[in-house]
């Protein structure tokens, strides 16, 4: 039969054998009728708290952080509708929107037009949010788990501060959205260095739609409702990218909210491991570069058997990409368990090795094989990883070599959808 994988924007199909196939997907919702309409409702008719226009005042600055160019956010929606509401209240020239990039690039002149329109882009100041440039940071003090906090200045010294996101499970924060568009999507370098710690990352709790005793979690819901957020809304999302639901009001009601609403869509069991796994990283913008491809991994190794084999598809348009450590830290070792051992034992962390952290951990138990339409032979297997130009080819071998009875799993929508086995707890 034939699978269409979410890849890039156009996606691909494969060719799998009926009778050894599961295909898990999450529960498909029809986009809202009205999408700005939801939105709107979600702004006037909080889960807890007063609308947000009743808690605004003329007169006041507002920052609102939105999620960085490597998320399907859909910002031409959310930040009109946001500015809609506050109209007649407060100036434009008052708004600030921050880019919360965490420790990823800034998106440039170009992306910025893609992501929110000409129209917002030149009425409304947008800056990126640097993690390194400390004379943009303000010291906040330690939250959570002893984390020593630094946040973007402009977003400290608003008025009002409003976070916007989408909520989808997250691979070691349990969801995303909610309070990591403060941090880490805010925060400073040192911040991010301590929240995403090998100890932190190590703990089994540190997974998929796990938030309350995830120490990652735990600790950037300690950051967010400390330093404080006047009003926080996000949204989930169908495989289009559309809006199904949203969520606005109090910071961590709302959250709890949505990351129900999107458990309930996106977490599929399953009865047994598999002995293969296809899995994608949702295509564009998520499948950009290979660092985001470890969360398509990582939802295929929620049930791929000890010793199978993930296919995953992510086009890596950005590479790997070039800024950062990952690529770096990638290469520091010879093997995935070696890599895995060295990151476990240390005690200060280097930028990035928190994905490489899992990318180990996951290929240390498991056969990793990427497809991507821009990354080399060569420059896989500098990361421990091989290459297919034929999915359905390499999977067909896959279950040959796993002997009669091989079952195979395909999560065309990656890390969309995570499937887990049945009576594990989640």
């Amino acid at each position: 039969m034939r699978v269409h994988l979410a890849y890039g924007e156009s996606g691909l199909d494969i060719d799998v054998a009926r009778e050894v196939t599961t295909v898990v997907e999450p529960v498909h919702h029809e986009a809202a009728a009205d999408q700005v309409a939801l939105v709107r409702a979600a702004l006037r008719h909080p889960v807890a708290g007063p609308p947000l226009r009743e808690r605004v005042r003329p007169g006041q600055t507002v920052a609102i952080s939105v999620c960085d160019g490597t998320r399907p956010q859909p910002r031409r929606l959310v930040v009109p509708a946001l500015l809609a509401e506050l109209d007649g209240v407060v100036r434009l020239e008052d708004v600030v929107i921050l880019i919360a990039t965490g420790t990823h690039r800034g998106n440039t002149d170009a992306e910025l037009r893609q992501m929110f329109g000409d129209q917002v882009v030149d009425a409304v100041r947008i800056v990126n949010h640097d993690a390194r440039r400390l004379d943009e940071l303000t010291w906040m003090g330690r939250f959570g788990k002893d984390v020593p906090v630094w946040l973007n200045r402009e977003w400290t010294e608003a008025d009002v501060r409003i976070t916007t996101g989408f909520v989808e499970p997250h691979f070691f924060a349990g969801f995303s959205g909610g309070p990591k568009l403060v941090a880490p999507g805010l925060a400073a370098l040192e911040t991010v260095l301590v929240l995403h710690d090998a100890a932190r990352i190590g703990d089994p709790r540190a997974t998929w739609g796990v938030t309350h005793g995830n120490p990652v979690h735990d600790d950037v819901r300690a950051i967010a409702e400390a330093t404080g957020v006047t009003f926080a809304m996000d949204v989930v999302l169908n495989r289009d990218k559309d809006v199904v639901a949203a969520f606005g009001g109090d910071l961590s009601p709302m959250h709890a909210a949505a990351t129900a609403a999107a458990k309930r869509m996106a977490m599929r069991p399953v009865q047994a491991p598999f002995d293969v796994v296809v899995t994608t990283n949702s295509g564009f913008p998520l499948d950009q570069n290979l660092y985001q491809a470890v969360k398509g991994m990582s939802a295929a190794y929620q049930v791929v058997r000890p010793g199978g084999t993930i296919v995953c598809a992510a086009e890596c348009r950005d590479g790997f990409p070039d800024h950062g450590s990952y690529r770096e830290v990638l290469a520091s070792a010879s093997s995935p368990q070696e890599l895995f051992d060295a990151i476990s034992a240390r005690t200060e962390t280097v930028p990035d090795q928190w994905q490489v952290q899992i990318q180990a951990r996951i290929q240390s138990g498991s056969r990793v094989v990427m497809h991507t339409g821009h990354l080399s032979d060569a420059d896989l297997a500098t990361a421990h990883l091989e290459q297919t130009r034929d999915i359905s080819a390499t999977v067909a071998a896959a279950l040959a070599a796993a002997g009669p009875g091989a079952r195979l799993c395909v999560l065309p929508e990656g890390p969309q959808t995570i499937p887990y086995l049945a009576g594990t707890a989640r």
